[in-house]
């Protein structure tokens, strides 16, 4: 089974190396329906994934000046209590014995919603862009306290279904700062703000003991040549290929842990 584990991990890098997204959204289904690992365990070891895998690209796009900190600190002030309150109520709950279908249910949810989003994010970013309210002098401090908001919310979902601060928080981000993030600074600031948000719901998980090392170790070593690989792979691949099957294989995992 070990093996298989490592095949996971390089799946899952190559699809990321490729595409930009979906790490945690494709890991934990993947351990939970491939892999019948439980929900409380996926999620929490999918969040020290994240965080370890992130910190290498955000560590990169920082020193490639690729990171808005100003907007990573809003992020961070919505989203790092919204995880430790998030951690808190899954941990009086007991989800590890009681709350796996909860979780699941939860898991299932958010990857259609992301499933949606991956395929519509352009689309929506041009009629974000074209709304009115943008023009009003009072739409800087509402963006700054949607942005908080906006974090809250991922926090929530991050801790809750390690799925969310990659596609979710990139989508959230191109649509409140269109001009403000290029592509590549879009990604850094999205990435540099997963890994403090995974790593707080990754230690949270690891106090209630729902994080597997081994399987962690074994995902990591595969994970690490996938990214490589499906870098190079997005040089011949086109993305607009890549995001559509993507969005599938998202919705039919949700489906599955819906129902």
């Amino acid at each position: 089974m070990d093996w298989l584990n490592g095949l996971a991990g390089l799946l899952v890098g190559i699809v990321v190396g490729m595409t930009g997204v979906g790490g945690g959204s494709l890991m934990s289904p993947l351990l939970i329906l491939m892999f019948g690992v439980a929900p409380a365990t996926a999620i929490g070891t999918d969040l020290w994934f994240a965080a370890i895998t992130k910190a290498v690209g955000g560590i990169v796009h920082h020193r490639q000046r690729n990171v808005d900190m100003g907007i990573v600190g809003m992020l961070a002030a919505g989203s790092i209590p919204a995880a430790i309150i998030t951690g808190f109520l899954i941990w009086q709950n007991d989800a590890e014995k009681h709350g796996s279908t909860t979780l699941a249910t939860a898991l299932g949810a958010v990857l259609i919603f992301t499933a949606v989003l991956t395929l519509f994010r352009a689309q929506l970013a041009r009629r974000a862009m074209a709304l009115s309210i943008r023009s009003h002098r009072a739409f800087p401090a509402l963006k700054r306290f949607a942005t908080m908001i906006g974090g809250a919310i991922l926090g929530c979902l991050v801790t809750l279904t390690s799925v969310g601060a990659g596609a979710l928080g990139a989508t959230f981000l191109l649509i409140l700062y269109p001009r403000r993030l290029p592509i590549t600074k879009l990604v850094g600031t999205d990435i540099a703000h997963a890994v403090p948000l995974a790593l707080v719901g990754g230690l949270i998980h690891l106090m209630i003991g729902t994080v597997d090392f081994g399987l962690l170790a074994m995902l990591l070593v595969g994970s690490i040549p996938g990214i490589v690989i499906g870098s190079r792979l997005s040089l011949i691949v086109p993305e607009s290929v890549v995001r559509p099957l993507l969005a599938v294989v998202l919705c039919i995992a949700g489906i599955k842990l819906v129902l």
